[in-house]
C-alpha cells in the first residue's frame, strides 16, 4: 500500500509538471552537457589526424580494405568499402586491434546486401580511384589526410571528411592519472542526479559529410521540427536518443521517441542519400545553404566558389562505423535504396488502414459497447476500439481488471459482429509483484536487463517498481513472444491486435527519463551500445507472437496490426508509428504533417498523430480540422489523456458532428486506393505519402512547402491548420500538370492559388493522368465493404490520358505472399476513348466486386455513347455528362472487378 501511494504522488507530480510547465528541458540533455558530443563537435575543421596507408590496400572486384592511422595516437584501423547493387555504397571503419569489441547493430538490415562489381582505374602513393562502370558512378580515395570522394559522372555528389572531422576514439584502459586536457566526463560522467560509470571509457565515432550543389536536406526523424532540415550551426545538434518527452515542443531538434538516421540532401538536379548505422546516442549538425563555410579540401575538389551545399556531421557515443551512401539520383530511387537496405513494410490488414477510435482509458467492458453502438447511432465508420493501461489487472501486462473487463471474449465478440477489431496495450515495463506471473518467469530464468552491479534492474514506471526484459537474448524474445499464445494470453482472440507504449524504454525516475547507459544486456553489452534498437527489439518480439499465437501456418495466419512509440531503422518490417504525446494546440496539427513526412521517406509511411491531441481539449473548430488531416495520413486515430474530457466524434454540436462524419466517410471511401498504395509500399519501398519535392524534383518551389502532401502520387492534400481562416494557399505543382478538385471538380493549374475552405470543405485534389478506385457505399466498418463495388475516378490530363492501379486480396491472411489465386492486381488506362482493365501478371482473386460507376474529369462537352466489351460480350452502357461540373458518368457498367475488359466511348 505505502509503494503504490508513494507511486501516485509521483504520477500525479509528473501529470501536474508538464501541464503547467510543458516539456522540462532540464530533463534532458543538450550537447554541451554531454561529453562525447563536446568532444566531437569542439574538433577544429581542417585539421584531420587520419591517414590511410595505402601500402596495406587490398582490393577484389566487389571489395577494398585498407588500414587507417591515427597520426596523434599511432593507432590504427581497418576501413573496409563495399559497392551494392542499385547505386549504394558501403563504408565501415573498426579498430584493427580492439581492447573490446564493439557493438554491431543486428536485425536492422533485412538481408547481408548484395555486392557490384567495380574495377581500380588509377593508383598512386596518394590516391585510388574506383569506377562502378555499370552505374556509371567512381570513388575517389585519399590518403593523406583520409578523404572519399563520390563522382557521379563528372559530379562531385558526396565527400566524407572533407572538412577533417571524422574521429574514432580508439578502445583503452582508464589512465591512472587523468589528463588535465581531457574533457572531464570522458570516463565517468553526471547528470543531474545520476552517474554513468563509462566501464568501458571513450569510444565516439564521428564524421562529417558535404553534398555539393544540395539546396536543402531532409530526413532524420523523429523530431517535432520542420520538413526542410535547419542549419544548427547556432543552436543544437539533431539528436537521436529514444526519449519519453511529455507534450515535447515544436520546432525543436531535440531527441524523441524514435531514431531513424537516414538523410537525404536534395537539389533540382539529384537526391543523394546517407544512412547511419549506429544505435548509440547521436548527433548530428547540418548546414544548409549560405551558412556553409567550404574548406580548403573541398575547393581543392570542387573548384570552389559560392555554391549551395549541405553539410553533415554525424557524432555517436560508441559502435563501429557503419556508413551507406545512397546515391539516387531521383528522389525515388534514393528512397528505395534506403528500404532495400533496411526492408519494406509488409502490407497491413486492411481495417488497420481505417478509423480507430481510443482514449486512455474507455472505463470498462459496458463504456467500450456503449461506444461501440454510438458509432452506429450516429452513422459513423470505425473499426478499432483501443484500451490503454487501465484495462490491465493493476497495471500486469497480458491480464484483464477481472471488474471492469470481466469477459474480454464477450467484448470483443461484440466488436466482430459489426466488423470491428480490438487493440489492447502492452508496454515493456513488467510490474515487480510476486503475484505476477510475467515477473516470476523473469525472475527465475534471468531474463532481465541487469544493473551495472549484474543484479536485475529496478526502474519506476506505471506499475509502480518495474523490470525490463532483455530482448537482445532470443531466448527472452521467443519467451516474449510466447506470451501472445491464446493459450497463454487469457481473453485475447484473433480479432485482438497490440499497441506497444512507453517503449523508449521509458522509466521515470531513470536518467532523461530512460534506462541507464550502464545497464548490462545479453552479451555483456552495455545499454548505451543499444539503447535506439530496444523499440525495434520489442515490436520485433510482439510481431513474432502475433504471427505464432494460433499456431496456424504462417500463410493462413492473421496479419499482425502493432503501433509503436519507439523505433529504429527497419521498424516499418513490423509496425505503424503514431506521433507520441501532442497537445490539443494548432501548432501540433501542424507539425504533425512535416513529422510523419519525414518518418515516410525514412522508411516508416504507416505514420500517423493523436486526433485532437492527446494533453488538452480542442474547440470545435481544431477537432474538425483534425480529423480532416487525420483523413488523409496513413494512420487514423483519436486518443487522448485519462484527464481530457471524453473526444467521440459526436461530442460537439451537430454541425461539428457532421464535419467529422464526412471526413470519417471520405477516408473510407478512399480504402481502395490506400489499401494499393501500401501495396506498392511493400513491393518497392515508395512512401504512402510524399512531399511535394519528392514527385516533383526540379521545381524549387516545392523544397520548403510542408503544409502540403501526396497520397501516393495522385492525391495533393491541404489540410487546413489554421484557426478562423475562409481561404487557404494552395501550390499546385507540375509545369504540365492538370489538378481536380475532388468535391466539384474545378480545374486548378501550376502556380501558388488562394482558395477557399469551409468547416465541412478542406483542398483535396486529384491529379490530371490519373485513375483512382474508390468505395462509395460507406458502412460501418471495412469489413462490411470489402466485396462493395467500385467508383473509377478518371481524371484526364492536358493528353487525355490517365492511368492508375487496383489491388485487391482478402485484407487479413497472409496468403497473398503465398499463392497465385490470392491476389490481384490491376492496371487502368484511358486514352483514344477507351479505358481498359488488364491484370498484371499472372496471379488471380476471386471477388464478386463489379465496376459500379466511372466518373471521367476533363472530357470536352458533348454526347457521348459507351460500349463495355468483356469475355466476348459486348454491353450499352448508360452515359451522362454533366455541363456545369464538366465531368461524364458511365452508369452501372457492371464489370466484374477482377477481370479484363475494357470500356469504349463514341
Amino acid at each position: 500500500m505505502i509503494v503504490k501511494l508513494r507511486f501516485h504522488v509521483l504520477y500525479v507530480f509528473l501529470v501536474v509538471v508538464h501541464h503547467v510547465f510543458s516539456v522540462d528541458r532540464s530533463n534532458f540533455k543538450t550537447c554541451e552537457q554531454s561529453s562525447f558530443c563536446r568532444r566531437c563537435r569542439k574538433m577544429e575543421a581542417g585539421k584531420s589526424a587520419y591517414e590511410l596507408d595505402l601500402s596495406t590496400l587490398q582490393t577484389s572486384d566487389n571489395d577494398l580494405k585498407v588500414e587507417m592511422i591515427d597520426t596523434d595516437s599511432h593507432v590504427r584501423f581497418i576501413l573496409k568499402i563495399s559497392p551494392i547493387v542499385d547505386n549504394i555504397i558501403r563504408l565501415q571503419v573498426e579498430e584493427a586491434t580492439p581492447l573490446r569489441q564493439r557493438f554491431v547493430s543486428p536485425h536492422v538490415l533485412v538481408r547481408e546486401p548484395t555486392l557490384n562489381k567495380w574495377s581500380v582505374t588509377h593508383k598512386t602513393e596518394k590516391s585510388v580511384i574506383i569506377e562502378v562502370k555499370s552505374d556509371n558512378y567512381r570513388i575517389e580515395l585519399h590518403s593523406v589526410p583520409f578523404r572519399i570522394d563520390v563522382f557521379f559522372g563528372d559530379e562531385l555528389v558526396v565527400s566524407g571528411n572533407a572538412k577533417g572531422l571524422f574521429k574514432f576514439e580508439y578502445t583503452r584502459t582508464k589512465p591512472e592519472q587523468m589528463d588535465p586536457n581531457e574533457d572531464p566526463g570522458t570516463w565517468e560522467e553526471n547528470f543531474k542526479s545520476h552517474h554513468d560509470s563509462k566501464p568501458h571509457g571513450p569510444t565516439a565515432v564521428a564524421m562529417d559529410f558535404i553534398f555539393p550543389e544540395a539546396k536543402s536536406a531532409y530526413g532524420l526523424p523523429e523530431h517535432a521540427d520542420s520538413l526542410a532540415l535547419k542549419s544548427t550551426t547556432k543552436g543544437e545538434p539533431y539528436r537521436f536518443y529514444n526519449l519519453d518527452v511529455f507534450e515535447y515542443e515544436v520546432d525543436s531538434p531535440m531527441a524523441i521517441y524514435a531514431a531513424i538516421p537516414v538523410l537525404f540532401a536534395h537539389s533540382e538536379k539529384r537526391t543523394t542519400g546517407l544512412f547511419w548505422l549506429n544505435p548509440t546516442e547521436t548527433w548530428v549538425d547540418i548546414t544548409v545553404g549560405n551558412e556553409n563555410v567550404v574548406s580548403s579540401m573541398l575547393n581543392f575538389v570542387s573548384g570552389g566558389g559560392n555554391r549551395p551545399q549541405v553539410d553533415a556531421h554525424f557524432m555517436s557515443e560508441g559502435g563501429n562505423m557503419d556508413v551507406f551512401l545512397l546515391l539516387g539520383p531521383r528522389p525515388s530511387q534514393a528512397f528505395t535504396q534506403y528500404t532495400k537496405l533496411t526492408g519494406t513494410a509488409p502490407i497491413p490488414p486492411l481495417f488497420s488502414l481505417a478509423y480507430h477510435q481510443s482514449r486512455w482509458n474507455y472505463n470498462d467492458q459496458q463504456d467500450v459497447d456503449a461506444v461501440n453502438k454510438g458509432f452506429d447511432e450516429y452513422d459513423i465508420p470505425m473499426d478499432t476500439m483501443w484500451l490503454d493501461i487501465e484495462h490491465t489487472d493493476n497495471k500486469k501486462y497480458f491480464t484483464w481488471d477481472p471488474f471492469k473487463f470481466p469477459d474480454p471474449v464477450e467484448m470483443q465478440q461484440n466488436l466482430t459482429t459489426r466488423g470491428r477489431k480490438l487493440v489492447a496495450i502492452v508496454d515493456p515495463h513488467i510490474k515487480r509483484d510476486p503475484g505476477y506471473f510475467l515477473h516470476n518467469d523473469a525472475t527465475n530464468n534471468g531474463f532481465y536487463v541487469k544493473n551495472k552491479d549484474n543484479a536485475d534492474y529496478e526502474g519506476w514506471c506505471w506499475p509502480g517498481s518495474s523490470s525490463y526484459l532483455d530482448l537482445l537474448d532470443p531466448k527472452v524474445r521467443d519467451y516474449y513472444a510466447s506470451r501472445y499464445k491464446f493459450s497463454n494470453y487469457i481473453g485475447s482472440t484473433e480479432s485482438l491486435h497490440i499497441w506497444n507504449d512507453m517503449n523508449e524504454p521509458s522509466v521515470f525516475n531513470g536518467p532523461e527519463i530512460t534506462m541507464p547507459k550502464d545497464n548490462i544486456h545479453f552479451g555483456g553489452w552495455e545499454h548505451r551500445e543499444v539503447h535506439n534498437l530496444w523499440g525495434l527489439l520489442h515490436v520485433m518480439s510482439t510481431y513474432d507472437g502475433l504471427l505464432k499465437r494460433d499456431g496456424s501456418s504462417h500463410e493462413e495466419s492473421q496479419r499482425p496490426f502493432i503501433l509503436t512509440r519507439s523505433a529504429f531503422a527497419g521498424s516499418q518490417r513490423y509496425t505503424a508509428i503514431w506521433t507520441g504525446d501532442n497537445a490539443a494546440e494548432w501548432s501540433h496539427l501542424r507539425i504533425s504533417i512535416p513529422m510523419c513526412l519525414s518518418l515516410a521517406i525514412a522508411g516508416m509511411s504507416f505514420c500517423g498523430a493523436d486526433v485532437g491531441g492527446f494533453f488538452q481539449n480542442p474547440d470545435r473548430e481544431l477537432f474538425i480540422r483534425w480529423y480532416q488531416t487525420g483523413a488523409y495520413l496513413p494512420f487514423f486515430r483519436s486518443h487522448s489523456h485519462i484527464d481530457t474530457k471524453r473526444r467521440e466524434p459526436w461530442i460537439f454540436d451537430s454541425e461539428t458532428t457532421g464535419a467529422i462524419r464526412e471526413a470519417i466517410r471520405a477516408r473510407y471511401s478512399y480504402l481502395p486506393y490506400w489499401y494499393t498504395q501500401f501495396y506498392f509500399y511493400n513491393a518497392t519501398g515508395m512512401p504512402v505519402i510524399l512531399p511535394l519535392w519528392a514527385e516533383f524534383p526540379e521545381e524549387e518551389a516545392t523544397f520548403s512547402i510542408e503544409s502540403e502532401f501526396l497520397v501516393g502520387n495522385s492525391l495533393l492534400v491541404r489540410p487546413v491548420t489554421e484557426a478562423a481562416v475562409s481561404q487557404v494557399s494552395v501550390y499546385f505543382p507540375g509545369k504540365n500538370d492538370v489538378w481536380y478538385d475532388t468535391d466539384t471538380y474545378e480545374v486548378y493549374h501550376h502556380g501558388q492559388t488562394n482558395v477557399p475552405v469551409t468547416y465541412t470543405k478542406i483542398p483535396v485534389y486529384q491529379r490530371g493522368g490519373s485513375i483512382i478506385p474508390r468505395k462509395m457505399r460507406v458502412r460501418r466498418s471495412s469489413a462490411l465493404m470489402q466485396n462493395d463495388p467500385i467508383t473509377l475516378i478518371v481524371a484526364l490530363d492536358s493528353q487525355g490520358k490517365a492511368s492508375g492501379h487496383l489491388y485487391i486480396d482478402d485484407g487479413t491472411t497472409h496468403k497473398y505472399l503465398h499463392f497465385m489465386d490470392s491476389s490481384v492486381l490491376i492496371h487502368y488506362t484511358y486514352e483514344d476513348n477507351n479505358l481498359k482493365s488488364e491484370i498484371v501478371g499472372d496471379k488471380h482473386f476471386e471477388t464478386p466486386s463489379w465496376l459500379e460507376r466511372v466518373i471521367i474529369i476533363g472530357l470536352k462537352p458533348g454526347s457521348y455513347k459507351a460500349t463495355a466489351y468483356s469475355k466476348n460480350t459486348e454491353t450499352t452502357l448508360v452515359t451522362n455528362y454533366d455541363e456545369e461540373k464538366k465531368i461524364l458518368t458511365i452508369r452501372k457498367p457492371a464489370l466484374p472487378i477482377a477481370e479484363a475488359w475494357h470500356i469504349k466511348l463514341y
